[in-house]
Order: structure tokens, then C-alpha cells, then sequence
């Protein structure tokens, strides 16, 4: 009809990482924005507010209507992930009560990412949840049983031949300044555990899958999983399938570009 008007959703504004030296934490790319993308959308926000959101529960005394959800992101980097979910969490999740965590490798993305999810929340307080910490710590290993309701992973998914070796870690990973050739091996370390996967790209994404059944909430805990194409998803989702009991759909991917790049994110959950 000439003159009708509907309203178009816009998008959620992604939070500002220009706090962050790329020199040596990941910059966020094609990837971070492949996340923003698949959390903001229709589907799955009516999926995570199915799940969380204590209007769908309000006839339930179940935990969903009573217990905060706790967010945990895996390989936090900049923290641009962590952060939209977070500030917007009112919005995606239909609750602000939500507590998050992250947890990486490199201690410089644990300052920087900090700094993310806060500048975040403060630009949106009424639609915000809150940040836990963030943890530098080997993937979810510092939480406790069946604690994380949502856990998000950006892996290191790049086929290598052979995954970083962390054997001099702990001297890459200091925050304290440095002189120029040793900021460059340290530098090029730690951007190394950003990107290299080993493997098929999946020594560190398969130890994550391993320890889903530990880490997620038994009855509503969900993951989701970025993956590219030479990680061979449609095995990695039989493997989540039939070792674990858990059901793996891809939710987004990357479009129709040939190659190891083209990207999917995989949701891992129970019913």
C-alpha cells in the first residue's frame, strides 16, 4: 500500500577496540564481525531468549527463571565479542542480569579486552550486563563443572604444521616493556596463538569440544564455535554429535567464497 511504513531493526552498535595495540593481540576482522552478526540476528536471539529470559519462564521455577546466565568467551583477544554480547545482552538475551567471563592465553589481550567490555557497557548501562573478569588462563580450564551457560570461541583455526609452542610462554607473555628485537619475537608469539591451529586447524578447537560436556551447564548450557572450511566441520559435527550427545548446526557462515576462509558458526546444545 502507497505510504506504509514498517520499522527495520538496525544494528547493534560494535563495541570500540581503538584502546588495543595490534602489535600483539588479534585484531578483530571478517571473523569477531561473523559473531556480532549471528548473536544480533532474529533466530537466535528468539533461541537465547527461549533459554534465558525469564518472561519465557515465568510459570517455571526452573534455574532459567532464577539463576543469572553466565557468559564465558574463550580466547577473549580484543574483547569485541564479549563486549557486544554484554552491553547488549537487554537486547539479545532479554535479561541485563547476565555475569561474564573471559579467558585468554595472552595477558595482553586480557588488559585490552578489559578495558573493551568496560568502555561498552558504560555506553549502554541500561541494556548492560556485568563483567566477572577476565582470566589469563589455557581455554575454560580455570572454571569449575558445569558453571558456563554460554561459551563463545573464536579459535585459532589456520591450518599450520604444528601449533605454537608455549614452551618459552610464560617469558612472551609478561606485560612489561621490552626492547625492539625481543617485542617482535614476543610480538609474533603471541599473534601466533591467535591464528595457528596446527593440525587441520583443530588441536585447540578439539581440546574446547572435548571439554564442553564438563564446562556447559547440563540442561541449558549452549556454545558457540567459529570454523572454516579445512577444519573439516562436517566431521568436527558428527564428533559433538555422537561423542558428546550434543546437537551442531551451523547458524551463519561466510558467504560463497571458495577456499579454507569461507567461515560457519556452529551453536552446540541439548535440548
Amino acid at each position: 500500500m502507497a505510504g506504509a511504513s514498517h520499522q527495520v531493526s538496525q544494528p547493534l552498535p560494535t563495541p570500540s577496540t581503538s584502546h588495543i595495540s595490534f602489535d600483539n593481540v588479534y585484531e578483530p576482522a571478517e571473523d569477531s564481525y561473523l559473531f556480532l552478526d549471528a548473536l544480533s540476528s532474529s533466530t537466535e536471539k528468539d533461541f537465547l531468549r527461549s533459554r534465558f529470559s525469564v518472561s519465557s519462564h515465568r510459570e517455571s521455577t526452573s534455574t532459567a527463571a532464577s539463576n543469572s546466565p553466565t557468559v564465558l568467551e574463550v580466547g577473549i583477544g580484543s574483547g569485541v565479542v564479549l563486549a557486544f554480547l554484554t552491553a547488549h545482552s537487554g537486547e539479545i538475551l532479554g535479561r541485563t542480569d547476565i555475569l561474564s567471563f573471559g579467558t585468554d592465553i595472552n595477558t595482553f589481550a586480557c588488559h585490552g579486552a578489559i578495558k573493551t567490555v568496560d568502555v561498552a557497557s558504560r555506553a549502554f548501562p541500561t541494556t548492560s550486563g556485568c563483567l566477572g573478569d577476565v582470566v589469563n588462563a589455557d581455554l575454560s580450564s580455570t572454571f569449575r563443572d558445569g558453571c558456563i551457560d554460554i561459551l563463545i570461541f573464536n579459535p585459532p583455526y589456520v591450518p599450520t604444521e604444528a601449533a605454537p609452542d608455549l614452551s618459552e610462554h610464560d617469558v612472551y607473555n609478561e606485560y612489561i616493556k621490552k626492547p625492539a628485537m625481543e617485542s617482535f619475537e614476543r610480538d609474533s608469539h603471541l599473534l601466533s596463538l591467535s591464528y595457528a591451529g596446527g593440525l587441520d586447524g583443530m588441536e585447540v578447537t578439539t581440546r574446547l569440544v572435548d571439554d564442553l560436556p564438563r564446562i556447559l551447564h547440563p540442561t541449558r548450557g549452549v556454545a558457540y564455535i567459529l570454523l572454516c572450511a579445512q577444519n573439516k566441520p562436517l566431521q568436527v559435527k558428527d564428533q559433538i554429535k555422537l561423542q558428546h550427545g550434543f546437537n551442531a548446526e551451523t547458524i551463519r557462515s561466510s558467504g560463497q567464497q571458495a577456499g579454507w576462509e569461507k567461515l560457519q558458526i556452529l551453536r552446540v546444545w541439548k535440548d
